[in-house]
């Protein structure tokens, strides 16, 4: 999964399929329980849905933008436009249901 910073996060979202941004910190303990689990899905999404990630601490500006207060949050994003967001570390079995869900209302 790779880690953008703002001028990447601007192309990623525009993109025409479904976008999991994962707003995080190093220091984060929850972030790390979910970066495994967003890696697995990624790998089994296969490149029909795109992941990413934004260092909260080195990108201060884009957490401001989108009111990151808690972290781990993740915002789903297509087209531009948010279609579905989560705050806290979710378990795989309910990330992976969110995807398709989100996926199927696209």
């Amino acid at each position: 999964m790779k880690n953008v910073d703002m001028e990447e996060f601007n192309r990623l979202i525009e993109k025409d399929k479904l976008v999991v941004v994962d707003f995080y910190a190093d220091w984060c303990m929850p972030c790390r329980f979910v970066a495994p689990i967003l890696e697995k899905l990624e790998k089994e999404f296969d490149g029909s849905v795109e992941f990413a990630k934004v260092n909260v601490d080195e990108n201060a500006e884009l957490a401001r933008m989108f009111n990151i207060s808690a972290i781990p949050t993740l915002i789903f994003f297509h087209r531009g436009k948010i279609v579905n967001s989560f705050v806290g570390a979710l378990p795989e079995s309910m990330l992976r249901d969110e995807i398709k869900k989100t996926l199927e209302e696209l």
